[in-house]
């Protein structure tokens, strides 16, 4: 057994450091050791007390008698720090863009850092300086209109100007909204928990609903409906036509679903000659204000309402576009660059007639 003398400064360090808080673990275990083999230890029971090994022991004692409580530190180089050299940085980004070869769909930062024998954390930096992640992923559709070009103009021109003394609306059916009230009862959020809904549900019915967003002050006007057909449809212009001042243009926003283009659609418009469709190009619904407006009214509502029935679904809907309406306000809507791909027809002409 090899016994440690400490002087008064050193025995006070010691103690310092096992009462740290602060310290790393290591540390504090050697101190341990040291001032245990002060005390007259044997190195068995400083094993079995801190869980180590005799040649623990030993070595942490001949360091402290070789060079005190500097010989204390460790004396691993570590492993040498990577340099990001333009280099390193087009190597992982090149190889960020490839496949992995075990059959997984993308790469991680650690899953890729070991691949190229660099830290994972160069590999998080170059990822996030370029702005990549391949754990995330968006999905599109693209329009196969052979008219896109014109029609995505039409349609940006009644938004950046329309014309004078006109009425733009943006028109477009939510439809198949479910009316699912839960077996569970609802369990309130509170600190630490989130607002938890039951996994079983029970279905009422479904309803659609039917809405016209005004591009200039963002009001809505709308109606629900117990089925999604061309009737419902033109019974819903006509509330629309009718709740505009009378002689004003209505130019109207919708895609391309069929119960816009029937023939009860076509007499309404013959009909009602101040009313003009405008059709966004198939697969470019996004074009349509209202689909913005849809997105919010899903959160706000529909996600995790509780419906006791299609009627109790209808009422929660029309008393939200009600309180809606109070604050509504028009989409800042812009075009970052029309001379890019799209320049607007500022001139537009509908394409209802």
């Amino acid at each position: 057994m090899a016994s440690v003398t400490l002087t008064v400064e050193e025995r006070e360090e010691l103690e310092r450091r096992v009462r740290s808080r602060t310290l790393r673990a290591g540390d504090v275990k050697k101190a341990r050791v040291l001032l245990m083999l002060a005390g007259g230890a044997a190195y068995r029971s400083i094993e079995e007390m801190l869980g180590c090994s005799s040649a623990y022991v030993a070595r942490w004692s001949r360091r402290f008698e070789g060079a005190g409580l500097a010989g204390l530190y460790g004396r691993h180089k570590g492993r040498r720090a990577t340099v990001l050299t333009p280099r390193l940085e087009a190597r992982i980004l090149e190889k960020t863009r490839q496949k992995p070869a075990d059959g997984s769909t993308h790469w991680s930062t650690r899953r890729l850092a070991k691949t190229l024998g660099v830290s994972h954390g160069v590999v998080a930096r170059v990822w996030a300086r370029a702005g990549i992640k391949p754990h995330r992923m968006a999905r599109y559709m693209a329009s196969d209109d052979p008219e896109f070009e014109s029609k995505a103009a039409d349609v940006i021109a009644l938004y950046l100007k329309p014309p004078q003394h006109a009425v733009v609306l943006c028109v477009d059916e939510k439809t198949a909204i479910q009316a699912l009230d839960r077996l569970d009862p609802v369990l309130p959020m509170s600190p630490g928990r989130l607002e938890r809904h039951g996994f079983e549900y029970y279905r009422h019915g479904t309803l659609s609903l039917y809405a016209a967003f005004n591009t200039a002050s963002g009001e809505v006007l709308g109606r629900t409906a117990a089925r999604h057909t061309s009737e419902e449809f033109v019974a819903f212009l006509s509330d629309v036509v009718a709740r505009q001042p009378q002689g004003r243009e209505i130019h109207i926003i919708l895609d391309n679903l069929s119960t816009h283009k029937t023939a009860r659609v076509r007499a309404f418009l013959h009909a009602h000659p101040a009313v003009h469709l405008h059709f966004t190009p198939t697969y470019a619904s996004w074009l349509n204000q209202v689909e913005i407006w849809f997105a919010k009214i899903e959160r706000d509502v529909i996600a995790r309402g509780v419906f006791t029935s299609v009627n109790d679904l209808a009422r929660k809907l029309v008393r939200y576009i009600r309180s809606y309406n109070r604050n509504a306000k028009p989409i800042a809507w812009r075009y970052s660059n029309p001379a890019s791909r799209i320049r607007p027809a500022f001139d537009s002409i509908g394409t209802g007639h």
